[in-house]
């Protein structure tokens, strides 16, 4: 099970110099750098082509995430906003394939957040997103790259917010190359059990998201890691496993994530680096102690 981390724990705005955390988190004991998906559309060739080049060299993966504008909205009533969010995952893909990008997570059914101020018809828009994502779909199989919807918290997204729910709607869509991505900040809001909802998504588990209560990284709070870890051993997960802490208060991230407060108490980046590379050695030896107890198990 690979470890990996979101670039924005560093960052407070979406746009950044992706290149620069490549060595960071190489070095910090990482495998996996999750890049977000928002610049990528104004890449030039040369510029995805060195972001590709640089993980081979440092044996570093790349996986994407993405929170779609509401004009790429796949559940969208209004047909041009649906035929615009299609070319735009057409797109997208083709590029994250360039960098070797072989997963992409994220609320990708759907917009985010969603704006509650409108009115919200779920069985409506779950039809809709059914059938475009199935169409997106065909082009990530081709491209074999797996699209894994995220199911979300209420409070940012209606559509997918149990495992259970994202489970019927991929077996609904009914392609290959659409699975589901669970994110244990939204699990802790919604689930009932973080073990159940991990066996619930099974097979069709393409990406997990870690993170505490409160969006620290893994093994700084309250999280019943064993109990998570243990279940994605059970089910034969062998897929990334990538931190996502929010702690820094400010910008567009701080604003889109709701950080009101310095969540990190005032740590300068050598103090962030060493709280994340602690966290990977904590969830890697987690992982580890799990497959060997299911060994002699």
């Amino acid at each position: 099970m690979r470890q990996g981390i979101y670039y924005a724990y560093w960052e407070q705005e979406w746009k950044a110099d992706y290149l620069q955390y490549i060595p960071k988190v190489a070095k910090l004991g990482f495998d996996v750098l999750e890049i977000a998906c928002t610049p990528i559309p104004d890449m030039s060739e040369q510029e995805m082509i060195r972001l590709r080049e640089s993980a081979e060299a440092h044996g570093i993966t790349l996986t994407a995430g993405h929170g779609p504008h509401a004009s790429q909205n796949l559940a969208s009533e209004d047909p041009a906003t649906v035929k615009s969010a299609i070319t735009f995952y057409t797109d997208l893909l083709k590029r994250l394939d360039l960098m070797n990008i072989r997963t992409i997570g994220g609320g990708i059914y759907s917009y985010w957040p969603i704006d509650t101020s409108k009115p919200i018809d779920k069985k409506a828009d779950w039809a809709r997103s059914v059938n475009n994502v199935r169409e997106v779909a065909h082009i990530a199989g081709e491209l074999g790259i797996a699209y894994c919807l995220e199911v979300l918290n209420r409070f940012e997204g209606y559509l997918l917010n149990t495992a259970a729910e994202g489970r019927a709607f991929i077996d609904e869509v009914g392609h290959d190359a659409v699975y589901l991505m669970l994110d244990t900040f939204h699990m802790n809001i919604e689930e009932d059990s973080f073990a159940r909802a991990i066996l619930t998504a099974g097979d069709k588990l393409g990406h997990f998201h870690t993170g505490e209560a409160n969006r620290k990284v893994p093994g700084s709070g309250r999280m019943p890691w064993q109990e998570i870890i243990q279940a994605l051993v059970s089910i034969g997960y062998d897929r990334a496993m990538v931190m996502e802490p929010f702690v820094r208060e400010g910008g567009q991230v701080g604003s889109d994530i709701k950080i009101w407060r310095d969540v990190s108490e005032g740590a300068d980046e050598a103090q962030l680096d060493q709280a994340a590379k602690d966290s990977a050695a904590f969830c890697r030896s987690l992982v580890n102690l799990s497959q060997s107890n299911s060994r002699v198990l």
